[in-house]
């Protein structure tokens, strides 16, 4: 064995890695990038918005909803009880708390009894609101004599104490395996068609550039469309992942985040020339939309300059639409579903343009 040779290939290995450029910022940028991006949306988010109704004749009211206000979990406004249930359903809160009238009388009997009402599609804003109340009663427990039993009475708007995480988290896992592995099968094959050759045979031909981006794009969404089927029954009737809509309009939202992942496919393998290359799209394309879309963290809990960002990523529409779906059993009469449809489709056109016009630059 010589060590000579073997430093030859290791030279010959780095040299390589030297004039890739895209590589190196795959290696040394990417990671520093996705890890601030974490970490800021970690110690940067926003704090649930909760709402506060004090209808209390006596004190303790007051004294809790003085403890709420003070919370670093969540951030307190004054509603009325009539507007609690229309501010769940616009998203401008997670929960409302309510104080009923004879909340002081009741604890003066051993037991405070609040009305929380929660929006029940976001578990982590959820459970902070009932962190934070929870705390704000101990505090206002321990400071009255003899004992008192806290039992607030939860209702939920949507889900319910019966779903667990993969409940609530299922609908954008199916959004983003779809989004995914359609992505990667099609960027890797498309680029496979280009460097064999057989793209440039079909330029040279009669054929439109537009038709051999269509042609392409239903052969690849045929098959996404089956995948598309194989998750969702998966999801459903396997894991048995709680959903209160209706199935067929799962399954024309995965279809068209199939087709969008098709379709960026295209687009990008046009900037690549190796399947190394494709792939290295992964960590710039799939990891920022997993992060921002709302999957881990709700978009309205980003801090301000990362919302505008999520706001234009076609994951971000297709997860709101999936969940408000499974979890709120919303139907195409809803006004935002129609929305985060309308948006997922325009996107869909605007690969297929853009698909159009690289090829036309690359290839032409």
């Amino acid at each position: 064995m010589s060590g000579h040779r073997i430093a030859a290939i290791t030279r010959r290995l780095l040299q390589g890695f030297r004039r890739d450029r895209r590589t190196l910022a795959l290696l040394f940028v990417a990671p520093l990038v996705i890890l601030g991006l974490l970490g800021y949306m970690l110690r940067n988010s926003a704090t649930p918005a909760v709402g506060v109704v004090n209808e209390d004749s006596g004190p303790l009211g007051a004294v809790v909803a003085s403890a709420l206000d003070g919370s670093t979990k969540i951030t307190t406004t004054n509603i009325a009880a009539s507007d609690g249930d229309a501010k769940l359903k616009d998203g401008s809160i997670v929960a409302y708390i309510v104080f009923p009238s004879d909340f002081t009388q009741g604890a003066q009997g051993g037991v405070i009894a609040p009305q929380v009402h929660l929006e029940g599609s976001q578990p982590n804003a959820a459970a902070q609101a009932l962190q934070a109340l929870q705390s704000a009663l101990a505090t206002s427990a321990s400071n009255r004599p003899g004992a008192v039993r806290v039992q607030p009475e939860v209702t939920y708007l949507y889900g319910g104490p019966n779903l667990d995480t993969l409940d609530y988290f299922g609908a954008a896992a199916i959004g983003l395996i779809v989004f995914f592995l359609v992505f990667v099968v099609t960027i890797v094959s498309f680029l496979n068609e280009r460097s064999q050759g057989t793209l440039e045979r079909l330029m040279a031909s009669p054929l439109r550039r537009g038709e051999i981006v269509i042609g392409y794009m239903i052969g690849f969404t045929v098959l996404a469309l089956v995948q598309s089927v194989e998750v969702l029954l998966f999801a459903l009737y396997v894991l048995n992942v709680h959903n209160a809509g209706n199935v067929f309009l799962i399954f024309g939202i995965e279809a068209l985040m199939a087709i969008t992942a098709v379709n960026l496919g295209i687009f990008l393998s046009m900037f690549a020339r190796t399947e190394f290359q494709a792939v290295q799209f992964i960590p710039l394309v799939i990891v920022p939309q997993f992060l921002l879309s709302g999957i881990l963290f709700p978009v309205s809990s980003e801090p301000t300059w990362l919302q505008y960002l999520s706001n234009v990523l076609p994951l971000t529409y297709a997860v709101n639409a999936l969940r408000d779906v499974m979890v709120k059993g919303a139907d195409l009469t809803w006004s935002s579903l129609q929305l985060d449809v309308g948006v997922v489709a325009a996107f869909v056109l605007l690969f297929i343009v853009a698909g159009t016009a690289t090829l036309r630059r690359r290839v032409g």
